[in-house]
């Protein structure tokens, strides 16, 4: 802003001496301020806590969160504790479960019932992906819609979908209070979604495009959902005039700098592990040239830092929205 102050002052005095010419204000740089979703989610997890102590001692259950977790998936195992930590610090009591690979689908789904009846267990998570021999959907719908954090279940998604209030997934939710806490305006905002996946790229869409009025909350921007199939030439024409992009494809470098309206909020939802040429080790990265992109855009999420602690502060959340639940019906 300094420079910017000085050389309009400068423009100004030539043109009190009559002096018109053409000067370049290229050197001042545009940069995109940081979305810090770490800090963000520090704040979501301390206000949790003052939530829970509030609501426990007035005599209240603390809530219990239970983690299923088939195999041993290094990933799989680094995100559960991940989620573990945060439920403690939240003051949610935790519980992981490690079953084998090799377990059957049907014996999957009773140790699902049985934790569906146990009253002191509000809600339930199973660590996804699951091995090739088990369904999904089928397992995500065997967990009961109260009790289900994640927000996967049919009936879950139906209400969802119909903007009532439901269990929103974690990561949509995550991108949606990444958004408003910025303070970022998304009413009648283009907004572009890079993937389609029913648990990711689909919840963030219909978040960002319902009405504001439904009890989601949603932000009533003008959505277009773009795919593997979007040819890259017209993915880049609707990113040019996106006012918010939201990017969930695990493509590094999808998203560039020519791609990006100057001044556009960039959500980068991608995470893929890749090899870093210049130290010889793995590295996490999204879906977004961050170094090239933040220099055009208004704001910006970094990988990791950004989405992944949100989503695990929404998934603490949804689990404390499960044990009010629990008991409001408990006592009705």
């Amino acid at each position: 802003m300094a420079y910017r102050t000085c050389f309009t002052k400068f423009t100004s005095q030539l043109k009190s001496f009559g002096i018109s010419r053409n000067f370049s204000t290229s050197f001042i740089r545009n940069r995109a301020k940081l979305i810090d979703g770490k800090s963000i989610a520090d704040e979501i997890q301390l206000e949790l806590k003052n939530e829970l102590k509030e609501w426990t001692m007035k005599g209240n259950c603390t809530p219990r969160l239970t983690a299923i977790l088939v195999g041993d998936d290094p990933a799989s195992k680094t995100y559960v504790k991940n989620k573990m930590r945060a439920a403690k610090t939240v003051g949610i009591e935790t519980e992981v479960t490690n079953v084998p690979n090799s377990i059957s689908e049907k014996e999957l789904m009773n140790h699902i019932e049985d934790l569906n009846s146990k009253e002191d267990v509000h809600g339930i998570l199973i660590q996804l992906p699951l091995p090739s021999h088990i369904e999904e959907r089928k397992v995500c719908n065997a967990v009961s819609p109260s009790k289900d954090v994640d927000g996967f279940h049919i009936f879950n998604v139906g209400q969802f979908c119909l903007d009532m209030d439901a269990v929103v997934p974690c990561t949509p939710l995550a991108v949606q209070e990444l958004i408003k806490r910025t303070g970022i305006d998304t009413v009648g905002k283009n907004a572009v979604v890079c993937g389609r996946s029913k648990n990711v790229g689909l919840p963030i869409a219909m978040l960002l495009h319902a009405d504001g009025k439904g009890e989601t909350n949603a932000m009533d921007a003008t959505t277009t959902i773009c795919h593997r199939n979007t040819p890259p030439d017209q993915l880049a024409t609707f990113t040019r005039l996106a006012d918010i992009i939201v990017t969930a494809t695990g493509i590094p470098n999808l998203i560039k700098a020519d791609m990006v309206k100057k001044g556009a909020c960039v959500i980068d939802v991608g995470i893929t592990r890749v090899l870093d040429k210049e130290s010889g080790k793995h590295i996490l990265v999204g879906d977004v040239d961050f170094e090239g992109v933040k220099e055009v855009a208004g704001y910006i999420t970094p990988v990791p830092g950004g989405v992944g602690p949100m989503t695990v502060a929404m998934l603490m959340k949804n689990t404390l929205k499960a044990a009010k639940r629990h008991s409001l019906q408990k006592a009705n």
